[in-house]
């Protein structure tokens, strides 16, 4: 910076910036070169970001299954115990819940417990395979027997068999 000289009202600058003082200010912007680059690796880490989550989202939903299959079995044994005889197949699990089971049953679950993640009825068949009284089932995201992944079908007799 150099200093001011006598009779001189102001002060200069001899850094080799391309921003002058305010009396010559000269921004600079981006360029639509630039700012397209931009959207275009903000659009990238988006795509990667949502195959990621959306993986994520279909374990999250098979575990609520799992979580949702548990409960209805407890109110299936809690039916067993009151009633004396495990729900019929007619009757399935509408016996748990309203028209059939009063809120102050030991065995009431409301309705929308008995719906899955994919916001399905769960399904329920007695007697179940291999001894079991009965079995709750979901085929998962697909609606269909079968499958792996988020499409794999969880059931009440599996659950029981995982550790």
């Amino acid at each position: 910076m150099r200093f001011m000289e006598k009779g001189s009202m102001r002060a200069e600058t001899t850094t080799n910036s391309k921003w002058k003082g305010d009396a010559g200010c000269r921004e600079r912007g981006l360029t639509l070169v630039e700012i397209l680059a931009v959207v275009v690796i903000l659009g990238f880490l988006a795509a990667t970001l949502a195959v990621g989550f959306s993986g994520s989202f279909g374990k999250v939903k098979h575990e609520l299954a799992k979580t949702g299959i548990g409960q209805i079995i407890d109110k299936v044994e809690a039916y067993r115990i009151e009633k004396g005889v495990w729900p019929t197949n007619d009757l399935g699990l509408r016996a748990l819940s309203d028209g059939h089971a009063a809120p102050t049953d030991s065995y009431f679950l409301e309705s929308g417990k008995l719906l899955d993640p994919w916001k399905r009825p769960y399904y329920y068949v007695t007697p179940g395979p291999n001894q079991y009284p009965y079995k709750v089932l979901t085929y998962g995201a697909d609606r269909a027997p079968g499958g792996g992944g988020e499409d794999a079908d969880l059931s009440s007799v599996n659950l029981r068999g995982e550790k």
